[in-house]
């Protein structure tokens, strides 16, 4: 039977040293004997290339050996499915919180579950049974599905900088609740907000300036900060970023009495998070 693959490579290399001796031999008598040079080194030539072909083989079968034993090459199951609505009815609020904890948890760990996106496309084509939504700022570092490890119809996400709510965006909620069956509302605030730093230095320009005043009570809310109360304080600025999302929780429930009274009822729950730019990490609190 053959070696092993390491053995095959050590025999190669001792025969391309032999070889190689056997043409330093050769060059030696051919200052005696001229006419035994050429012979040798075509020899040597011909040997080597195939020396090396067989090398390389060899190499080749080791690497292929590897890529078939290798556990990070065999093949993963792909995420096919979308959730259903039966799945989705057996769901609880806390189940989705515990749900979303461990999806963040993957997200941290680069660990995020392998999905057929095709799959999942057609599949959701048919309906959609989300388990939650989501508002979130606008800002780009912030990858809401996949910070949970949620797929195509997972969840609902609304965008807007400063994760605040206005009549669109409570309307949006209430289909996502009432009529689809979500069983979460996260507001979600996050580090180094650049909405939070306006409002706390009263930006004015354009539509921005009535934006920041949706903004500006999480920054009166937030004056009995004992330190330094300006956008250049990164604990001023995470203070009034968790008011912030405090506000537009109690905003909601003031201003949808349907998602109150779905949250009164226990069939939701309103929660908020806070999102770390540096470690991918949400805080959950209510």
């Amino acid at each position: 039977m053959p070696g092993a693959p390491g053995q095959e490579a050590v025999a190669v290399k001792n025969q391309q040293l032999f070889f190689l001796k056997l043409f330093t031999n050769s060059i030696t008598q051919s200052k005696k004997m001229k006419k035994s040079f050429l012979p040798a080194l075509a020899i040597f030539t011909i040997t080597v290339i195939a020396s090396c072909q067989s090398a390389t083989e060899g190499e080749q079968h080791v690497a292929d050996t590897s890529a078939t034993n290798s556990p990070t090459t065999m093949s993963t199951p792909l995420k096919e499915k979308v959730l259903t609505a039966s799945e989705q009815k057996a769901l609880t609020p806390d189940s989705v919180i515990q749900i979303f904890k461990e999806g963040n948890r993957r997200f941290m760990n680069n660990n995020l579950t392998a999905r057929d996106h095709s799959a999942l496309v057609r599949d959701a084509a048919a309906g959609q049974y989300p388990k939650a939504v989501v508002l979130s700022c606008l800002d780009s570092r912030i990858p809401v599905e996949d910070v949970f490890d949620r797929g195509i119809g997972d969840i609902f996400v609304a965008r807007v900088a400063g994760n605040f709510v206005n009549e669109d965006i409570l309307g949006s909620m209430e289909f996502g609740c009432k009529v689809s069956g979500a069983k979460l509302i996260l507001v979600m605030g996050h580090e180094s907000c650049g909405a939070i730093k306006a409002a706390i230095d009263n930006v004015k320009l354009g539509n921005i300036t009535a934006m920041l005043t949706k903004i500006q009570p999480a920054v009166v809310a937030s004056q009995d900060f004992k330190q330094d109360r300006t956008s250049k304080n990164k604990e001023f600025v995470e203070y009034v970023s968790k008011n912030n999302v405090k506000n537009t929780i109690e905003a909601i429930k003031a201003k949808s009495p349907i998602l109150k009274e779905m949250a009164d009822k226990g069939e939701i729950k309103i929660i908020g998070g806070y999102y770390s730019l540096e470690t991918g990490e949400v805080t959950f609190f209510e």
